[in-house]
């Protein structure tokens, strides 16, 4: 007897027991909120223009040859460290020895052909002297007079050809030490050897242009970031402007610089048009080296301890509110003649879809499980937050983000409008 009463009072508390758990889940249990949400809180915000750009040395010197030959000596390797002055390297001098050589031998011969002339101009003159001497006495004839004329005209005129080739000799001798000289590679500039293109035995041919032999960075202590700058944000970017950037073989570590010129000169690759920002930066640990690759942010704006809301914020619209915006559009698309204007302004606040006047925007703000909305004017963002400047919004209240998966399941729609809505004019 005893046994069925016992069975009997826990068939009891298991039928309560499941009773309460189908009112439980039949009420739908403890309400979940539908809305993802974030408490509104305060915070810093900085907000900054990102772009990418090349570590490059202030300056940096390709040295050349200007004259064709064979490496003979090399005195400068990667990494060398050289004065403005000293020489580097050194072409074979053999070729370039003989040809001075030459034009030596040339000048001497032409000087003594110049001496040669001379001689025959004094004697021609001499003889032109006694002609007109002797025609005066009417012992010679006019034409010999003109003949010793002629002479001496002659002479003369040979003396300036020899004088001329004289020139000409000494220009081709100046030209055969000049490249001479040449051969002898030195360093425009102080600094370190950063590239060097060639090696001792190899000839280098300088017919069209100088080929390049080293590659000097004047001063790896100070360097420049040549950074490229999208049209929409080059406005806010300005000489002087701080500046933190990174590079890949230092990922943890952020060096800065300032802005030092921003040019003028656009670039366009497939459309996009940039424009060349240098920025000047310190080196002096030599950590930086030429043909980095920076990811550089350029401080716009920074505001400490301000009203902030997510950005996602900004972006949610109730699902209602979307589908009104396209019935308006539909609505717009059935009238005539004036209508296209207005089929044009609400497809553009359709496509909107962010509320925004300006700088203001609508927020929604859950509270007790219902919307609320609310007008804020948005202030600088860093890409994450966004700053409120004014308007009826609170910390520590509930802003909205995205509705939850459990609302985007249970309705394709999303949840109930809970406000009233009015039906569209011309609806049907």
């Amino acid at each position: 007897m005893k046994r069925k009463r016992m069975l009997a009072l826990i068939a009891v508390v298991l039928l309560a027991g499941l009773l309460g758990l189908g009112l439980w889940r039949f009420s739908g249990g403890a309400k979940e909120s539908p809305y993802v949400t974030a408490q509104v809180k305060k915070g810093n915000i900085t907000q900054v223009v990102s772009a990418t750009g090349t570590l490059q040395a202030v300056v940096t010197v390709l040295v050349g040859s200007q004259v064709s030959g064979t490496i003979a000596r090399l005195n400068a390797d990667f990494n060398s460290k050289v004065r403005k002055g000293q020489i580097i390297a050194e072409l074979d001098q053999a070729k370039f020895g003989a040809q001075v050589d030459e034009e030596r031998a040339n000048l001497l011969a032409a000087q003594a052909n110049m001496a040669k002339a001379k001689v025959t101009l004094e004697d021609t003159r001499r003889t032109l002297a006694r002609a007109d001497e002797l025609r005066k006495r009417e012992l010679i004839s006019q034409s010999e007079l003109d003949g010793a004329q002629t002479a001496h005209d002659a002479a003369l005129a040979q003396l300036k050809v020899t004088e001329a080739q004289v020139g000409q000799a000494r220009a081709a001798l100046n030209q055969a030490s000049v490249d001479l000289a040449n051969t002898i590679i030195r360093s425009p500039v102080d600094g370190t050897v950063i590239s060097r293109n060639v090696d001792v035995g190899q000839t280098v041919a300088a017919s069209l242009q100088a080929p390049t032999l080293f590659t000097i960075a004047n001063d790896l202590s100070k360097m420049q970031v040549h950074t490229s700058v999208d049209e929409a944000d080059i406005g806010n970017v300005s000489e002087g402007q701080q500046v933190t950037f990174t590079v890949d073989a230092y990922p943890t570590k952020r060096f800065r610089g300032k802005v030092s010129q921003v040019r003028n000169a656009p670039t366009t690759v497939q459309n996009v048009v940039t424009y060349n920002s240098i920025v000047e930066i310190d080196n002096k640990e030599l950590l930086l080296k030429p043909g980095m690759t920076a990811n550089v942010e350029f401080l716009v704006s920074r505001k400490n301890d301000v009203l902030r809301v997510p950005n996602m914020a900004a972006r949610f619209r109730p699902p209602w509110e979307k589908q009104d915006a396209q019935e308006v559009i539909r609505q717009a698309s059935r009238t005539g003649g004036g209508g296209q204007g207005r089929r044009r302004g609400a497809a553009s606040r359709a496509r909107s879809g962010d509320g925004r006047d300006g700088r203001w925007a609508k927020l929604y703000v859950l509270k007790d499980l219902q919307l609320t909305a609310v007008e804020v004017r948005l202030g600088i963002s860093d890409g994450t937050y966004t700053e409120v400047i004014e308007g009826d919004l609170k910390e520590e209240e509930q802003v909205v983000l995205a509705l939850s998966e459990s609302a985007k399941d249970n309705s394709p729609s999303g949840p109930v409008n809970p406000f009233q809505q009015q039906p569209l004019r011309g609806s049907r």
